[in-house]
């Protein structure tokens, strides 16, 4: 068998991205001592949630669940003897959804006000911002990678007297790469957005640029 001559070389890419895409992570949660009430609570609160949205322009389409959990509760309680037990205290639910717009300020304080006032319903959410086309940014991101680990391939060889030649394997992990900057969370615009108590607030954010970095792995034949 002949021995290959190659060379290995990793190489980082790295990309700002600026969003535009608002999106709004929410959470709604509850109990009851009854499995199929627990049900029935989160099909309402979800409802709820959906006719909240609706009126601010979105299709009840456009909500989408991210997670949903139901799950037993307990409680720890101190008997006669001083001694630690559980009791079952009953079921709890758990849905988080999303929603997604082009960014707009002046739509994204009104959602959050009506969020914040929601009546019958508490849910918890999470204001962050992402971008539309995230498959470009990888590609741009990913060409990156593979220019860096050439220029360094180039130095190594010419260094070493050698040239590149034909790519022998190039190993990308394909990794999920979170295209998301979250600048605020729901204590702080819930006091902002209440403290406005007009039906709407004054969002003047300014997303900064999202950051992401990625490594490819690049063998050649060198002569």
């Amino acid at each position: 068998m002949t021995n290959e001559r190659i060379i290995k070389v990793t190489g980082k890419g790295n990309l700002k991205v600026r969003p535009d895409m608002t999106r709004i992570t929410i959470t709604l949660e509850g109990q009851n001592k009854e499995y199929d009430k627990t049900l029935e609570q989160s099909s309402k609160d979800t409802e709820a949630l959906k006719d909240i949205l609706e009126k601010q322009g979105f299709d009840r389409s456009d909500v989408k669940t991210l997670m949903f959990n139901v799950d037993t509760r307990y409680e720890s309680y101190q008997t006669r003897d001083k001694s630690w037990k559980e009791r079952f205290v009953g079921y709890e639910f758990k849905h988080v959804v999303k929603v997604e717009f082009d960014s707009d300020n002046a739509r994204l304080g009104k959602i959050l006000y009506a969020l914040a006032d929601a009546k019958g319903i508490h849910p918890d959410f999470r204001l962050s911002y992402t971008v539309k086309d995230s498959e470009a940014s990888k590609n741009e991101l990913l060409g990156k990678a593979v220019a860096d680990a050439k220029a360094k391939a180039e130095v190594l060889t010419k260094a070493a007297g050698v040239s590149l030649k034909n790519v022998k394997n190039i190993d990308y992990s394909w990794g999920e790469i979170q295209f998301e900057y979250s600048p605020m969370h729901r204590d702080m615009i819930c006091n902002a957005v209440l403290a406005e108590g007009s039906g709407s607030f004054d969002m003047d954010i300014e997303p900064d640029d999202i950051d992401v970095s990625d490594t490819v792995t690049v063998v050649w034949e060198i002569g």
